[in-house]
This record gives C-alpha cells, sequence and structure tokens, in this order.
C-alpha cells in the first residue's frame, strides 16, 4: 500500500534543498477527492463571498500539497542527519522520503529511526504553529476555530489573539488558505502519529517497544489494536475512508503477526 507509485511522463519533477522531487499525478486527484467535502463545507458557509468551489479546490491542493511536503522533508532532513541521502514521493496516499544512498538503512540504531520517523510529523505541526503566530501577528483572529475545529476553551484562548483583533473571516482569501493548511498540517499529522504500521506513530512506537527490550510482534499486536480503534472512531464520526484505511492497516498489521508465527519468536 504505502510503496513508491511507478514513475509517469505527467508526474511533475524538481530539486528542492538537494533532494530530487516527484509529484505523482495522482496526488492531484488524492487532494480533490479528500478536500472537495471541506471545500463545499467552507463553500456553502461563506456564502455570495465564496469565490466558488473551483478556485477553492485549487487553493486547497495547493495547501494540501505544501503541507505534505514539509513532512516529507522533515523525514528526508532527519535522513541526511543520518548519512543518508533521500528523495521525496507525493503521491495518491500521501507522500513517501525515500532512502537512496549513503548509509545503510538497516544500520540505524533504534534512536535515529525513531527521531527519522517524528521528524516528519514534528516539521508539518511547527508549519502550523508558524502559519498560526504570523496570523496573529498580524492582528487577526483565527475564528475557524471557533466555528469549525471545535477546540477546548483553553486552547481557543491560547490559539486566539487580543480581544478587538480583526477576525480572520474578514479577509476571505486570508480566512480559506489559513483553513485549508492548518486542517492537514495539524490533524492529518496527529492522525500520522497513531501508533498503526507503517504510518510515523506505527514506526515510533515499534522503536519504542523494541528500546525497552520488546519484540516487533508486540509493537504488531498494538499496531492492530489501535487501528482498530482508529477504524472504530471513523466509522461512528462518519469518516467512512478513515475507518477503511484504519481497518486495511490493521490487516496488513495481522498479517504480519501471523507470517512471524502469531506473535512469538
Amino acid at each position: 500500500m504505502l510503496q513508491e507509485p511507478t514513475p509517469s511522463p505527467y508526474d511533475l519533477r524538481f530539486r528542492l534543498l538537494g533532494f530530487p522531487v516527484r509529484i505523482a499525478w495522482g496526488f492531484w486527484v488524492m487532494a480533490v477527492v479528500f478536500g472537495y467535502s471541506w471545500v463545499q463545507s467552507l463553500d456553502g458557509m461563506l456564502r455570495e463571498l465564496s469565490p466558488g468551489i473551483i478556485p477553492l479546490l485549487v487553493l486547497w491542493s495547493i495547501c494540501v500539497f505544501v503541507s505534505i511536503l514539509i513532512h516529507e522533508l522533515g523525514h528526508a532532513l532527519a535522513f541526511r542527519q543520518n548519512g543518508i541521502e533521500s528523495s521525496v514521493v507525493l503521491y495518491h496516499f500521501g507522500g513517501l522520503a525515500i532512502p537512496r544512498s549513503g548509509r545503510s538503512f538497516g544500520s540505524l540504531r533504534l534512536k535515529d529511526d525513531l527521531w527519522i520517523s517524528l521528524a516528519g510529523p514534528l516539521a508539518q505541526l511547527f508549519s502550523a504553529v508558524v502559519v498560526i503566530v504570523l496570523v496573529k501577528l498580524s492582528g487577526y483572529r483565527l475564528d475557524q476555530f471557533d466555528t469549525l475545529y471545535r477546540m477546548p476553551e483553553w486552547l481557543q484562548q491560547t490559539i486566539h489573539a487580543d480581544d478587538g483583533a480583526v477576525m480572520i473571516s474578514d479577509s476571505v482569501g486570508l480566512y480559506a488558505m489559513v483553513d485549508f493548511y492548518l486542517f492537514p498540517s495539524i490533524f492529518w499529522a496527529i492522525l500520522n502519529l497513531i501508533p498503526v504500521l507503517p504510518l510515523d506513530g506505527g514506526r515510533i512506537a515499534s522503536s519504542l517497544v523494541q528500546m525497552r527490550g520488546g519484540s516487533i510482534e508486540t509493537a504488531l499486536w498494538i499496531s492492530v489494536i489501535a487501528a482498530g480503534l482508529a477504524a472504530l472512531y471513523g466509522f461512528s464520526a462518519g469518516q467512512q475512508y478513515m475507518g477503511l484505511l484504519f481497518i486495511a492497516l490493521g490487516v496488513m498489521s495481522y498479517q504480519q503477526l501471523q507470517s512471524a508465527g502469531g506473535g512469538s519468536y
């Protein structure tokens, strides 16, 4: 499931910070499919102020592209820190940082593997913090967190600008851009930290378990249980794709357990 897609003549290619980057055409399809309902809800909320579904979808796709690219560059920079050069691929399942040359990936210490896994979500979350700080310093109040994200009161108070600040929704373009960037940068990053293999959270959990003397089978059982809980939450919250995704990931972890002898060496 999470493997590099076959190159296509329709892919976009460039280099950034010395890393080869390839954007598979399926990435844009994924962005539109995943973003349509979110864009539609914002379009309905903005009503006559909305620029329309198509411009909003384009803006959403750009924001998702930047957010996921930053995530994968976090992994790539952590690889480089450990003597491994990598390339970045964005595709229909999100993104991959793929080791290409240098030190063998298998020679990494568990704590190095943990840091590489953590670096992507941290970079993505940090970029969201930067956006929030810049918006606040510009004198705006992030009213998305009142109307869309249903944040707890204490977190809203932390994020919001001072009383009397201009509501960010007074600027439709800025509101949409910030909304579209913060959603994947915060919520998708957190989702990726659920301890389910092969997500970053699963790799982090696997490293921690083995650093404490546990086995990979223990990490796989954690992955199966966490995937089941995440799928249950997804279906109960009306997020059908999330539910199906975590069922598929849970089945993958369970199959790995079976091939490893049922959970013991």
